[in-house]
């Protein structure tokens, strides 16, 4: 009778301690996928300077598992690389400016930089900006955006 409840009460512990690995989902507290509002706002995004990963989705079961991987990966980059979630029925406007057929597809978006020739701009408060678009074809994973960072030496952590 001891030894069933000190293998149950070590259950029990290894239970409360150690929740991914008895099958219960990792804790990645708040979400710090930020959800599309507008292109405004995507712009002021950028031009903080951090990289910015955008999920163009509609809804499907792809996208369900594509949210789940976004949210761990945007828990492990935070603060240093950005993840957006656009629903393209709500925003057509910005999605179609991508001009991809096959959702859901993932972008990033990095490197802001004032355009070296502005050309004849009207306004004088305009400011053009270049950024690189690279499309995502990595493994749709945490490890898979590791990897894709580190190819194209985008910074995703503090320098060690």
């Amino acid at each position: 009778m001891e030894e069933s409840s000190f293998f149950n009460r070590m259950l029990l512990n290894l239970r409360a301690t150690c929740k991914y690995y008895t099958g219960y989902p990792k804790d990645l507290g708040p979400s710090r996928v930020i959800p599309f509002s507008s292109e405004r706002e995507f712009m002021q995004l950028l031009h903080k300077g951090h990289p910015v990963v955008v999920a163009f989705t509609i809804k499907c079961n792809h996208t369900k598992h594509l949210d789940k991987v976004m949210e761990e990966a945007a828990a492990e980059f935070y603060p240093h690389v950005k993840f957006m979630r656009v629903e393209c029925p709500k925003y057509p406007g910005f999605c179609i400016t991508r001009q991809k057929k096959e959702y859901p597809f993932v972008e990033i978006f990095h490197s802001p930089e004032q355009a070296a020739n502005q050309g004849k701009v009207v306004d004088p408060n305009i400011t053009k900006y270049s950024v690189k678009v690279l499309p995502f074809n990595y493994d749709l994973s945490s490890y898979g955006f590791r990897e894709f960072f580190k190819r194209y030496s985008i910074r995703s952590s503090d320098p060690e």
